[in-house]
């Protein structure tokens, strides 16, 4: 296979770090399937108009998935509390969805995460997200319960050790 990054390249995508040319794609990708379910969050207008001062300048990370150089998705790494990152705002464009992008995104980001020194990964989501269920699931979470989320639409938490 053919390396384009540390992370690598399959079917023509590319997983990369953020940069702020990606801040428009980043809200993008995640404000359109949010909506499609559900309803826009204030915890989704900070991660999502501010990711410098909430994700990044906290130790955090974003990876951007590029198909021919057209951003195609993303995923967030927060970081919380004892070397844990919550892996959030995972979004892939709908024209897109089935062709292993979100496998990709998933695993580049615990590859970042061990690289960062995370010891877990912790992620909140829906169950009527089923193709991200599966996909959590595949990448090795599973579910866990009790920590309070800020979103109404969270029903399902899942954790990862690493």
């Amino acid at each position: 296979m053919e390396q384009a990054n540390r992370f690598g390249k399959s079917q023509e995508v590319e997983i990369v770090d953020y940069h702020p040319q990606y801040k428009q794609a980043f809200k993008d990708l995640n404000e359109e399937w949010i909506t499609a379910y559900f309803k826009m969050e204030a915890s989704d207008y900070k991660a999502l108009d501010h990711p410098d001062e909430y994700i990044l300048n906290k130790g955090g990370y974003i990876l951007i998935a590029l198909n021919h150089d057209e951003p195609v998705g993303a995923c967030a790494l927060i970081k919380m509390e004892n070397e844990t990152f919550e892996l959030a705002k995972m979004a892939v464009l709908p024209k897109v969805k089935g062709k292993g992008i979100g496998l990709q995104l998933g695993n580049a980001a615990i590859s970042k995460a061990r690289e960062a020194g995370a010891k877990q990964l912790y992620l909140e989501s829906n169950t009527i997200l089923q193709p991200a269920i599966n996909l959590y699931y595949k990448l090795g979470f599973t579910k866990i319960t009790g920590i309070p989320s800020p979103y109404e639409r969270c029903d399902i938490q899942m954790g990862l050790v690493l």
